[in-house]
């Protein structure tokens, strides 16, 4: 069960939010899988997260945390990952006292499980856990609480979108979430993906609900797409998703 601290009302906007220092926003890069990762910290509390971390990338971006004197509180997922191994359980262990979060319905263990209207706290910031299923059924897309930015995993990407072909994926549950939770955002929200193949790093709602080739499409016309993208299967699926499963730490047999 969610602890009291993420089990809260979405905080709007108010005279102390208006007035406060913009969030510290770091977008960090792991080629392999073409993930972005993402260090969002308080300025003036220095209490941080990550979302999507990767293994590969965790004592990077450990040390970018110390660089910067913030305290990780969190090692947060948007969603079990199929193609690569989440960073939560090694910063973990780098940075003691971190926590990692995913959402209850991925099914994988995890320090703290959230659910559609949480939101995780740092500082003075919150982000708002809004679900956004059809590449998994646990994805989240992650608002912050002015609405200015949402970190939306796999469910959003520039100008595309998650496959559905796997992890119980379903398209139609995916346009609804995109469509429903985060193309209802102002325009000029800042759209931040899990990955991008193409040298892109940033997007907005209003260009995505304009421009992205296929959610632009009716429901049917998606999900005739993405029926017959024929796409190879994640080269790192088959041990990803189970080291995930337990939080990105391989666990000795008991």
């Amino acid at each position: 069960m969610a602890s009291a601290a993420l089990r809260v009302a979405v905080r709007r906007l108010s005279q102390q939010s208006s007035s406060r220092a913009p969030v510290l926003l770091r977008q960090m890069f792991e080629p392999k899988s073409c993930t972005y990762t993402y260090l969002l910290g308080d300025p003036e509390s220095r209490e941080a997260l990550l979302i999507d971390p990767v293994l590969e990338t965790a004592q990077r971006d450990a040390q970018l945390v110390k660089e910067l004197g913030l305290k990780l509180l969190y090692a947060v997922n948007t969603h079990c990952h199929a193609d690569h191994i989440t960073g939560s359980g090694a910063l973990r262990s780098l940075l003691p006292g971190c926590q990692s979060v995913i959402s209850r319905l991925s099914g994988a263990q995890a320090d703290v499980h959230i659910e559609e209207g949480d939101s995780i706290h740092f500082g003075s910031f919150a982000l708002e856990t809004r679900a956004s299923p059809g590449h998994t059924p646990g994805c989240v897309t992650f608002v912050l609480d002015d609405q200015s930015m949402a970190f939306t995993g796999d469910a959003l990407l520039i100008r595309g979108c998650g496959r559905t072909d796997f992890q119980q994926g379903c398209a139609r549950t995916l346009y609804h979430s995109v469509h429903e939770k985060i193309f209802t955002l102002p325009g000029n929200c800042l759209i931040y993906p899990a990955h991008d193949y193409h040298g892109l790093t940033v997007s907005t709602v209003e260009e995505e609900r304009t421009l992205n080739p296929r959610l632009t499409l009716t429901c049917e016309e998606f999900i005739k797409v993405m029926d017959n993208l024929n796409l190879p299967k994640p080269q790192q699926i088959d041990f990803a998703v189970p080291a995930n499963m337990r939080c990105g730490v391989q666990m000795p047999p008991s």
